[in-house]
């Protein structure tokens, strides 16, 4: 059994191009040589070709647009991601110019109240730890016997009485507030001379005070009047400024008065001390009792 074989006609593709040029020149002559005749096939062609156009036309105007509007959204991507991270520098030093705002007015605020003790010599200490939720009504201190701290020294902040040294180790101590419910501070009335005993109430000072009492005097005591500690405290430098006055009333023996004592100290918001390096003197009080 024969098989056939193809034969395989190979024509050169020069030879194609030749005759399309031909028939595309042909085409040209007959066109121009009869322009009025060939007007029904150009409308004929234009009713196709047209329509064709105008889609093909739409088209690319539509991908022109698609990738207009992804370069746009890649731009725009670009400069969110640039803004985001200005932004995130400038949070940054906000924070850290806030941070330094505050540190200088805390150091501001110690310094007065330097001035104001001027006659006491002092050490300035942080705050780093507090036993207490909302209230700073016992706390450590980064300072210690190292730094010259000792039992029963008075500490400072905001312009008042905060507390007094309950116990001391080399590098660090603790604190014990005026509003601890076992602290009771002998004080004096300014205006009057009168003395009082300031005692810590952790249940008052979520109003905003603690207790006074033990108060005799004839004199009108109005709100607002400031109590310092007493001469005769065997633990508190004389003259330190408690607080103020608040709703003193008489009690129902009529002899002595008792009401509030709003702290000079900000008790929810402590981060810097001055702590007085210098004892009560128990011979100085001996000769006050005298």
């Amino acid at each position: 059994m024969k098989l056939r074989q193809r034969n395989n006609i190979s024509i050169d593709p020069k030879y194609i191009l030749i005759v399309l040029i031909v028939v595309c020149t042909i085409f040209a002559i007959i066109s121009f040589r009869f322009q009025d005749k060939m007007v029904p096939v150009r409308n004929a062609v234009s009713q196709v070709v047209m329509p064709m156009q105008k889609a093909i036309n739409s088209i690319g105007v539509m991908i022109n647009d698609r990738i207009d509007y992804i370069d746009t959204m890649e731009s725009l991507v670009k400069e969110n991601k640039k803004l985001k991270s200005q932004i995130s520098e400038l949070s940054e030093e906000n924070q850290l110019l806030e941070r330094d705002k505050y540190e200088l007015e805390t150091f501001r605020q110690l310094y007065d109240l330097d001035e104001e003790y001027a006659d006491y010599p002092k050490v300035a200490a942080r705050v780093i730890s507090s036993d207490g939720d909302n209230w700073y009504n016992s706390f450590v201190i980064d300072k210690g016997s190292d730094d010259g701290i000792k039992k029963n020294q008075n500490v400072l902040a905001d312009g008042g009485l905060v507390g007094i040294v309950t116990e001391v180790n080399n590098s660090y101590s603790r604190v014990r507030s005026i509003i601890d419910d076992e602290s009771n501070v002998s004080g004096t009335f300014l205006k009057t001379e009168d003395s009082c005993i300031v005692s810590g109430s952790l249940s008052g000072i979520n109003n905003g005070s603690i207790k006074i009492t033990n108060i005799t005097t004839d004199e009108v005591i109005e709100d607002g009047d400031p109590v310092v500690t007493s001469q005769i405290s065997d633990r508190y430098l004389p003259g330190i400024l408690i607080g103020y006055s608040k709703n003193i009333t008489k009690n129902s023996s009529n002899l002595t008065l008792s009401g509030e004592l709003v702290p000079a100290v900000d008790f929810q918001s402590l981060d810097m001390v001055l702590v007085i390096t210098e004892l009560k003197d128990s011979d100085d009080l001996e000769d006050i009792l005298k």
